[in-house]
């Protein structure tokens, strides 16, 4: 009941500030349209196609509603129609104003001659009864003509829309525009009064095989500089390296400070665009706190640990807001310690002692705190019973042993371990020696012995999708391919008859039965997919994401034999001799508070984030059209909805910050030199203002079924990478 009053909450709120965003967008067209004496005939959010909508009511001359279709709103002026197929009847019933057989009902009507003549104002000016045309009259084509097919101002209705003057018209249709910014503003600057929580430019994981991992980027280090330009918060980090001047193979330099080294040093990161945008690898930082029990509209209780993980059966057990001080003999001051040795010590119990804060026999905290040390045994994968290819070195680690080797991504190693998913553990337990790795280089027949002295793991860094597999020990990142190299007896694998040879097509991780689920207090688990094929080495992701994932979980997977496609059903099995370095811990993410101390500083602050907004937006729009950010990361109606309700969850602060983004976001794309939006009309209007007369309303036609086609388009493309139909990796 109360996840279902939390979630109406959440959808109410986003609901109105999605549509207080359109609404304020259409306000700016209606107000100044109204200032300058357009008839303004309909005021509609979401479009009543076909005539369909939620609701109506009439007030004055104009129609407000709520359209059937939720994507957007419009103003209907008279004598203005983005639909092609209407220009010419709206262009000749905005004439009927000032045409002889068929007034409109504006004040301006009113004040035309008498019946005899039935002539308006302008039609007043006219020349003598006898050829009852004026100068303007004589530029004005008959009703289908060709030679002059732009009749003048005066000749529509006084209130039309198009006998504004030009000025006037640039002012109405940019005025969406103003509203939408000026509605940033506003909402940046409520936001920073309130006091947005932010996340400190520091790295918490370092994905296994990419351009941070590969650079030796560590958890804990703090970007301080990208290319000379300071790093605030996370997000500036990623801004920078996703809409930043980076040529393809380019090397980055960020200025780093590391914990436990007394000065900050310069590391050169080469970003991968192989993901459709640049990329480095690396999530927020951490603290060396487990998750706080803060709840939200939607999430009532957030466990410090995975349910079911070694964590989650620690003895006593861990709770909400323990503060990580020591690990065995270890002193704890950040969480890069806590990295490396959660990575040195993964197949032995730990001894853990947190700070935990006293609670009261009234449930509340006393303000004091104790001292609780508590055993944490290791955390067994849960495998499948599958040994898969090993594929070729995808990347070596700057200053690591196998780079003092000479090893080099192309070769191939000798799988020591005789599974590549157990290598990294291998290695590690061989930390300080010197082993002989066999090696054939890339295009050589001969393989070679190559003597590596190993050292102890620096940190554990997991895969992301489509990742190779790494080693801390080695130095070297590899990829695992998706055919089967064995399968060991008695597996789940084994038993559903699975064989050498077979090629891992497709996977899906369903969610544990309901008896599970309520067992381990969890209210429910999506279906997680996961694809296969040349490009796509998915299954150390795989595996990663089925230690995530609760109990009970069942792997489907479809498989090729011979040609043929087949699926099984699989249930994990707790390995023997394969452990989980992470053991279930969840930790708080590192944040701070900047609230504004004045309201000319929120003032500021809002205006920085507004300007940030904008330029965020710019940058994106040109990454996309010069192809260095790919279009399949744009985000549709549907990961919009999605996103907003994730901030309305969050909290007033980071709704609005995202109402700020997607405000700039509207006025940015609504102003592109686009024809039907208010770019391309304005574009339009500066044309006719140079020239003095409107461009040919045959080419206006054609530019407008151009610019409906590149909407529909973008619609088309935007909604089939919401519902999947189109792959956001390619």
């Amino acid at each position: 009941m109360e996840y279902a009053i939390g979630l109406t909450v959440v959808i109410l709120l986003s609901a109105f500030g999605l549509g207080f965003v359109i609404f304020v967008h259409e306000l700016g067209h209606f107000l100044v349209a109204k200032l300058c004496g357009v008839k303004c005939e309909k005021f509609y959010l979401g479009f009543d196609i076909a005539g369909l909508k939620f609701c109506k009511f009439r007030w004055g001359e104009t129609e407000y509603g709520i359209g059937i279709l939720p994507l957007g709103g419009y103003v209907k002026m008279l004598g203005q129609e983005d639909n092609p197929a209407r220009i010419r009847e709206e262009m000749e019933r905005a004439k009927q104003g000032a045409e002889g057989g068929g007034l409109a009902a504006s004040a301006a009507s009113e004040e035309r001659s008498e019946v005899g003549d039935q002539r308006s104002e302008v039609g007043d000016q006219r020349s003598e009864v006898g050829d009852q045309r004026s100068e303007v009259g004589d530029q004005r084509s008959e009703v289908g003509k060709a030679e002059s097919p732009n009749p003048e101002p005066s000749s529509y209705d006084p209130r039309s829309f198009l006998a504004q003057s030009v000025p006037k018209r640039m002012a109405i249709i940019s005025a969406g525009v103003i509203m939408n910014l000026i509605f940033a503003f506003l909402m940046a600057v409520a936001a920073f009064w309130i006091g947005v929580e932010q996340t400190p430019c520091v790295i918490g994981t370092v994905l296994s095989g990419e351009a941070a991992w590969q650079a030796d980027l560590r958890p804990g280090d703090v970007i301080l500089e990208i290319a000379g330009k300071k790093m605030h918060q996370f997000r500036d980090l990623n801004t920078a390296i996703q809409l930043g001047d980076i040529n393809v193979g380019d090397s980055v330099p960020l200025l780093v400070r590391r914990p436990g080294v007394e000065k900050p040093f310069t590391v050169k990161v080469k970003p991968d665009r192989s993901r459709g945008a640049f990329f480095i690898g690396v999530t927020g930082g951490y603290t060396t706190r487990l998750l706080e029990n803060r709840k939200t509209w939607l999430v009532q209780k957030r466990r410090p640990v995975l349910p079911g993980s070694a964590a989650d059966r620690a003895e006593p057990a861990l709770c909400n807001g323990d503060k990580i001080v020591q690990i065995d003999d270890t002193p704890i001051d950040n969480f890069a310690q806590i990295a490396v040795e959660l990575a040195r010590k993964v197949d032995v119990p730990i001894k853990v002692t947190v700070q935990r804060a006293v609670v009261g026999t009234n449930g509340k905290p006393t303000g004091k705190t104790e001292r609780v040390t508590t055993v944490v045994p290791p955390n067994p994968m849960w495998d499948l019973g599958l040994v898969m290819k090993l594929g070729n070195v995808a990347a070596v680690q700057a200053d690591s042993p196998a780079a003092g080797a000479g090893i080099v991504p192309g070769d191939k190693i000798q799988d020591p371990a005789g599974d590549p998913m157990l290598l990294p553990d291998w290695l590690r337990r061989r930390a300080g020696e010197t082993v002989d790795l066999t090696v054939q280089r890339k295009g050589a027949e001969e393989q070679i012995a190559v003597p590596v002295r190993l050292r102890r793991p620096m940190d554990y860094s997991p895969p992301a999708s489509n990742s190779p597999v790494s080693s801390s020990a080695l130095g070297i990142a590899y990829l695992v391919l998706n055919r089967v190299d064995r399968v060991i007896e008695g597996s789940p694998a084994a038993k559903a008859g699975l064989r050498p040879g077979d090629l891992i097509t497709y996977a899906e991780l369903l969610p544990p039965d309901d008896e599970t689920l309520e067992k381990l207090k969890l209210e429910g688990q999506a279906t997680e997919e996961v694809e296969f094929d040349e490009k796509k080495r998915n299954w150390p992701w795989l595996i990663s994401l089925l230690q995530q994932l609760a109990p009970g979980t069942k792997v489907k997977l479809t498989f090729l034999r011979q040609g043929d496609e087949k699926t099984v059903d699989l249930t994990p099995v707790e390995s023997e001799d394969w452990f989980n370095q992470e053991r279930g811990f969840r930790f708080e993410l590192m944040s701070f508070d900047r609230k504004a101390e004045s309201l000319g500083d929120a003032f500021a602050l809002g205006g920085q984030e507004t300007l940030d907004s904008l330029t965020i937006v710019f940058r994106s729009v040109k990454a996309i059209s010069t192809n260095r950010v790919s279009p399949r990361g744009l985000a549709g109606p549907v990961t919009i909805v999605k996103i907003i309700l994730l901030k309305a969850d969050e909290g007033t602060a980071k709704l609005l910050l995202f109402l700020t983004l997607l405000s700039a976001n509207l006025a940015v794309i609504n102003f592109l030199p686009i024809p039907v939006l208010d770019g391309g009309h304005f574009v339009l209007l500066c044309y006719e203002g140079i020239r003095g007369k409107p461009a040919n309303e045959h080419v206006q036609t054609v530019l407008a079924y151009i610019g409906m086609a590149l909407i529909l388009a973008l619609m088309a493309w935007v909604l089939g990478l919401d519902f999947g139909l189109i792959s956001r990796q390619g």
